[in-house]
């Protein structure tokens, strides 16, 4: 049986690159701050880049969609920049989250 070829119009998804990251933090208040202060930022090219940003428990998920794998890498580069910069802000300014206030 012979396998059919799909050209670039059929099955569209087929051209996206797909990663998926989990970033932990130390709390799901803190987990949730960071997808707040990060989805706030449209992506530059939103014809070739999705993302989605969910929290689960202390954990902030990112799945990114993109058309090429080069855009895959600069996306998540630019991505793990700002989970960096905002998890410093939340050492520097945020509360323990030990501390129940």
């Amino acid at each position: 049986m012979a396998e059919k070829m799909q050209t670039p119009t059929q099955g569209v998804d087929s051209e996206w690159h797909t990663i998926n990251v989990e970033i932990p933090f130390a709390s799901n208040k803190h987990a949730l701050i960071a997808k707040q202060a990060i989805e706030v930022d449209a992506e530059l090219q939103p014809h070739a880049v999705k993302r989605e940003l969910s929290v689960q428990d202390d954990k902030l998920i990112a799945t990114f969609r993109t058309l090429t794998v080069r855009l895959a890498r600069l996306t998540l580069n630019a991505f793990l920049e700002n989970v960096d910069l905002v998890a410093r802000t939340i050492e520097v300014f945020g509360t323990d989250p030990q501390k129940r206030t």
